[in-house]
């Protein structure tokens, strides 16, 4: 093997072929064979990969189990740490990605971002939590401290901003842009919120809400539009509404089918 650099205790210890290694700490990379390319920082950092090839971990027993998976980064304590065969994973902050077994193509940028996902492939999250329990959801992305923090399989789930859809667990194809946006929503699908707490408290179905304040208190009223700074705001149980203006049915809340167009309509 060339241009290999081991240290510390078993750094490196059963390397046979490998080339253009990196280890750096107690049992650093101790079990790889003829994997090449790798660089581990810490103690115990990928200290189960034998042929997993292009990978970095920095940290702490990150990346700790991983075995064949590639061109995995893993940058902070515990970071990609019961990952196995996944590969192209990137999780920076500590416990990101923590319990990622064999899924592939994530990201996870922040402290417990997508901590407990197993198996859920595609994901994005960037920020302290988001994504936390999402477990076998795919193609998911979450911006924002704690967006999308409860999602386990609801998918796809699209969150931008400081705890946007922080709620939803099963919950499918929604989408929120905003502080607070679909913040309750658990089990709701198909709905779309734009602004600082447009359908905060949501639980319903197909519904959009555009503007800061729309459709605020909205639960099971589905099939609304409110596309205005607090139209059909205090709209709780209301159905197949449609608002456009500023403040338009503002103070709608369990009627259903009306159509108001203008400011404060």
């Amino acid at each position: 093997a060339e241009v290999n650099t081991g240290i510390g205790f078993q750094a490196l210890r059963l390397n046979t072929t490998g080339a253009s290694n990196t280890a750096v700490g107690a049992n650093a990379l101790a079990a790889n064979t003829t994997a090449s390319n790798n660089t581990a920082v810490g103690t115990s950092a990928l200290v189960a990969n034998t042929t997993g090839r292009d990978n970095t971990a920095v940290g702490y027993l990150s990346g700790t189990t991983t075995t064949t998976g590639f061109e995995n980064t893993a940058i902070g304590m515990y970071a990609l740490r019961f990952n196995t065969t996944g590969d192209t994973n990137t999780a920076v902050g500590l416990q990101a990605l923590h319990r990622n077994t064999t899924a592939d193509a994530n990201t996870a940028v922040g402290r417990n971002a997508m901590e407990v996902n197993t198996t859920g492939a595609l994901n994005v999250a960037v920020g302290y939590g988001a994504l936390e329990k999402n477990t076998t959801a795919s193609n998911n992305t979450a911006v924002g401290y704690q967006a999308a923090y409860a999602n386990t399989t609801g998918t796809p789930t699209t969150a931008f901003g400081y705890q946007a859809l922080k709620a939803n667990t099963t919950g499918t194809n929604n989408c929120a842009f905003g502080q607070g946006t679909l913040q309750t929503n658990v089990t709701g699908t198909t709905n779309s919120a734009f602004g600082t707490l447009a359908l905060r408290d949501n639980t319903g179905e197909a519904n959009s809400a555009v503007g800061y304040a729309s459709l605020l208190t909205n639960t099971s009223g589905a099939n609304n539009v409110a596309m205005g700074v607090s139209s059909l705001r205090v709209n709780t149980t209301g159905g197949q509404n449609t608002a456009l203006g500023t403040s338009a049915l503002e103070a709608n809340t369990t009627a259903s089918y009306n159509t108001a167009v203008g400011y404060q309509a």
